[in-house]
């Protein structure tokens, strides 16, 4: 055995870590949908926790515990089925069933005038922020990427390539590309600089969701399928 090795094996090993059992906040959340393909939760990076309840988005402040109601859909007949925050904290997307991306100035706790983004034809059950560029997957299995600060008509990119409902969305930690995940069991990654997919990955058993970059590792992805997946 090496000198390197032996001084490795007597050096005193760090304390494991203690995982508390208990939740450290339990908030209740009525009428929270029970759907795996709707995204209706995200934390800013102002630490404000958003949540898609039923017609109603609902903001709770984790530094003084305050709750807001920001929005409900009710009177316009939809529902909320995802919510992302842009990156400064400041914007909140909401995508609805009717598949119409919303965007909210939460400080002034109103919409964005003009920004009422249309084009999708079904429920969004995902959205991704990159800068001032969002972009919104779904069932109608297009991808629709605008820049918010164009007018709308000018501003759209369309994405298409999966068969079924678009289900995951996640930029890398560069913002050059952007990976999805499909009901068709597909990830794609896409270029900014090209409509259709860069890399496409077809190894999954079942609809993918679960999305991730790594931070450490240039151009590293991991994908989690669903419960038929098992991988």
């Amino acid at each position: 055995m090496s000198e390197g090795s032996q001084r490795l094996l007597k050096s005193p090993r760090k304390p494991q870590r203690k995982v508390p059992k208990n939740p450290y906040k339990v908030l209740d959340a009525p009428e929270l949908q029970d759907d795996f393909y709707l995204d209706l939760v995200d934390w800013s990076s102002q630490n404000m926790l958003s949540v898609g309840l039923h017609t109603c988005v609902y903001l709770w402040s984790a530094c003084n515990s305050q709750v807001v109601k920001l929005c409900d859909l009710a009177t316009d007949g939809d529902s909320v089925t995802s919510v992302q925050w842009a990156d400064k904290g400041d914007l909140l997307a909401v995508g609805t069933n009717k598949g119409i991306t919303q965007i909210w100035d939460v400080h002034a706790q109103k919409r964005n005038d003009l920004r009422e983004l249309t084009g999708h034809s079904s429920r969004i059950g995902c959205l991704a922020w990159n800068t001032d560029l969002v972009c919104s997957g779904s069932r109608d299995r297009v991808i629709i990427q605008r820049d918010i600060r164009q007018p709308a008509q000018y501003a759209e990119r369309r994405l298409n390539a999966h068969r079924q409902e678009v289900c995951g969305l996640k930029w890398s930690p560069d913002r050059q590309y952007l990976a999805s995940g499909g009901n068709d069991n597909q990830v794609l990654v896409w270029s900014l600089r090209r409509n259709d997919p860069c890399q496409v990955y077809t190894e999954h058993n079942a609809a993918v969701k679960a999305l991730a970059w790594s931070p450490h590792h240039h151009g590293l992805l991991v994908s989690g399928g669903g419960t038929a997946d098992r991988c």
